[in-house]
């Protein structure tokens, strides 16, 4: 995760000083306009909108998408329970994915689960692992489809020279204090369109078209939520922002180093990657699920088997399996064509990838020295697998 320090707490002095603290309390957008600014010309994108939370940022992509009462939406069974709960919050239904050996959304099943319904794809690129953006977008433009990246996970990586959630229609990112910006809670929507900026922007300010600097884009008024961000966010994530870029060639710089160390091991194999040049995030698959739940025990500092990430894994995500919401009056599967099933069993796929895979973290944070020790010891510690290893390829 991103650090926080000193640089946060001396940029937050001049806002407090001002006493101007809300999103539109100053004339001159404060540190949140310059943000987006910035984030904007970084990212290679046309409009940004910082938000209050990656989940904000995710439903108000949606809404902003036109997608609602019966529609449904693909999104991966491997995910922050968000992803999923997104598409309920906006009136639409999850529909769950497989994932690949890469962590994220397997093109082969994203087709399989499209119907007449499919209005949107929410591919997440999870833990920095970045999706096969360039199948998932042939899926979507032959389908008519809304895409979405959920970029929570990866913000600031690339895939083939753009930078995650800049591809899609929209895209999704989470400053939670977990990710590779940390502001504790914020995130973002970004798009290339101007009318779903516009729409986005009315959503997560209740619908407020009266304040004289919006330009709606000719968008009629829609009501919305309280999405919006404060300028204490704005200024933590101008700091955060510099910092991104170097965290990132630091990841870089590990995951080449630690791979080549892991590689050598015959009792695991280097999870694969969407773009492997630019990789900044870490999975070794394993045989059986007793030898990756083996090597976690064994390597508890910064590695963990992905089944094990509780509500990660679809299986935990009770509220969506159960189909419970709020209201019954205003349960999304009532308004559904077809009726939606869900079973603990429905992504086989997924669930023997996560028992099988350890996540490693790269310690961007940490000598690359001692990230490079800790792989060693992981090659030499623990018993080898007997016999030449032969994994699935599903």
């Amino acid at each position: 995760m991103a650090k926080v320090g000193l640089r946060e707490w001396m940029a937050l002095a001049p806002v407090f000083a001002s006493g101007k603290l809300a999103r539109y309390g100053d004339d001159t957008g404060g540190p949140l306009l310059r943000f987006e600014a910035d984030f904007c010309a970084k990212f290679g994108v046309q409009h940004a909108l910082t938000m209050s939370s990656g989940t904000g940022a995710l439903i108000s992509a949606l809404v902003a998408a036109g997608i609602g009462p019966g529609d449904e939406v693909l999104v991966p069974a491997y995910t922050w329970i968000a992803t999923a709960g997104a598409p309920l919050a906006a009136g639409a239904v999850p529909v769950l994915v497989d994932i690949d050996q890469t962590l994220t959304m397997d093109p082969a099943d994203i087709v399989r689960k499209i119907t007449p319904q499919t209005k949107a794809i929410i591919p997440v690129h999870m833990s920095n692992m970045v999706c096969d953006m360039d199948s998932i977008m042939e899926i979507a433009r032959e389908y008519g489809l809304i895409v979405i990246e959920d970029a929570c996970q990866a913000v600031g990586l690339t895939y083939k020279d753009k930078r995650t959630g800049t591809i899609g229609d929209l895209g999704a990112y989470s400053f939670n204090q977990f990710k590779n910006m940390n502001i504790g809670e914020g995130g973002a929507v970004v798009t290339n369109d101007p009318q779903l900026f516009a729409r986005a922007r009315m959503y997560h300010d209740i619908g407020s078209l009266f304040r004289g600097h919006l330009d709606n884009a000719n968008e009629p008024p829609m009501l919305g939520v309280n999405f919006k961000a404060s300028q204490i966010q704005g200024a933590m994530l101008n700091v955060q922002l510099k910092r991104l870029d170097p965290m990132i060639a630091r990841m870089r710089k590990r995951y080449d180093l630690m791979t080549e160390i892991l590689s050598k091991s015959d009792r695991m194999r280097i999870g694969p990657h969407n773009d492997v040049a630019n990789a900044a995030g870490l999975h070794v698959i394993f045989e059986t699920p007793d030898d990756a739940r083996q090597f976690a025990e064994e390597n508890k500092r910064g590695v963990y088997r992905l089944y094990d990430s509780s509500r990660h894994v679809y299986t935990n995500w009770q509220p969506v399996l159960q189909q419970r919401s709020g209201h019954p009056a205003m349960n999304p599967y009532n308004w559904t064509d077809r009726k939606i099933e869900y079973t603990p069993d429905m992504c086989t796929q997924t669930l023997d990838i996560l028992k099988r895979t350890c996540r490693i973290s790269l310690g961007e944070n940490y000598p690359a020295a001692l990230m490079a020790y800790l792989a060693r010891r992981m090659v030499r510690q623990g018993p080898t697998a007997s016999g030449k290893l032969s994994y699935a390829t599903t």
